[in-house]
């Protein structure tokens, strides 16, 4: 699964320590899906899984006071020698972190007949937890729209492109003070991904015949719509500037996309790739094959978007056992 960095103007804990959370992010995902899987392999009953990080402290002051008045001393990971498989792998670098605030226990309604079977239940189940572990620290959260739960695209970007992917879903970024958000951008170990998605109609097609202003048809029907490009085009220029800003070298790749709908447009503008309905499935099915781990110079460009982000988040109730549950 993609690493979900940031989501709107949510608070993310990747702002707070991007070397650190992507590794353990996939240390909890494999370790999980072992224990489950074991679980279904030997016929264990209730099969259940869980993830509990501080909470599982006894007591609980006794760890806040510790969290506020003692340095913690890590060891540095080296990034790039990471292994970060899409599939979920056993565990060979211990335990998972215990150092963030989420209680993870998927509910299981009935047993799945065949392992596929079970790693969808697994996949969709983790889904949620995600979208919590990508909109929450040790000290804040945001309130996250329910839509987001229920978005097609954040799912399939998440649960069908492998773990050193890191997405950002349409992050509201600061530009002279004045918040703007962007679509969906996706760091690939080689390159950045400036995605916009067009999605009205089914079947819909959509004609590239002006400079401001395309034409969108459904049937017999025809009405007027906004170049799409000029969105596309202000989010690479945004994301370009960003890296410029901080010394990034990384190339990045425009793509105008629509799973449902037909782009009619005879012209490609250089460094655009045009995806719609009927090459979808080939393009995801090329992009989620990645044998690179997690770069530098990726975290890097990850860095230089996080550095320059807008966050509406709250402080948690950390004497509330039940709100690190949240």
């Amino acid at each position: 699964m993609a690493q979900l960095i940031k989501l709107q103007d949510y608070i993310s804990r990747y702002q707070i320590d991007l070397t650190r959370y992507p590794t353990q992010y996939v240390r909890l995902k494999r370790t999980q899906w072992e224990k489950v899987k074991q679980q279904w392999l030997t016929g264990e009953e209730p099969l259940s899984w869980e993830h509990i990080e501080e909470e599982e402290q006894s007591n609980r002051f006794s760890f806040i006071k510790k969290w506020f008045n003692q340095k913690r001393i890590k060891e540095q990971e080296d990034i790039e020698s990471v292994d970060v498989s899409h599939e979920a792998m056993p565990d060979e670098e211990g335990e998972v972190d215990e150092e963030s605030t989420l209680y993870f226990e998927p509910h299981i309604v009935y047993h799945p007949d065949s392992i596929e079977e079970l790693k969808r239940m697994f996949l969709d189940q983790f889904f949620h937890f995600q979208i919590k572990w990508a909109s929450s620290t040790l000290l804040e959260k945001s309130y996250v729209d329910p839509r987001f739960f229920r978005d097609s695209f954040l799912r399939t970007v998440l649960q069908r492109l492998p773990d050193n992917y890191l997405v950002f879903y349409y992050p509201v970024i600061k530009i002279k003070k004045a918040p703007i958000e962007l679509d969906v951008i996706i760091l690939t170990p080689t390159e950045c991904l400036c995605i916009t998605l067009v999605e009205e109609e089914e079947s819909a097609v959509y004609v590239g015949d002006g400079e401001r202003f395309w034409t969108k048809k459904v049937g017999k029907r025809s009405e007027k719509m906004l170049n799409p490009f000029i969105q596309l085009n202000r989010m690479e220029a945004i994301v370009s500037q960003l890296f410029n800003k901080h010394q990034v070298d990384f190339p990045i790749r425009k793509i105008l996309l629509s799973r449902n709908g037909y782009f009619d447009y005879s012209l490609t503008p250089f460094n655009v790739q045009i995806i719609d309905k009927r090459g979808y499935t080939t393009w995801l099915q090329q992009l989620k094959y990645s044998p690179s781990p997690l770069k530098k110079m990726q975290l890097q460009a990850a860095h230089a978007i996080l550095n320059n982000v807008e966050t509406t988040s709250h402080s948690r109730d950390i004497l509330n056992p039940q709100n690190l549950e949240q």
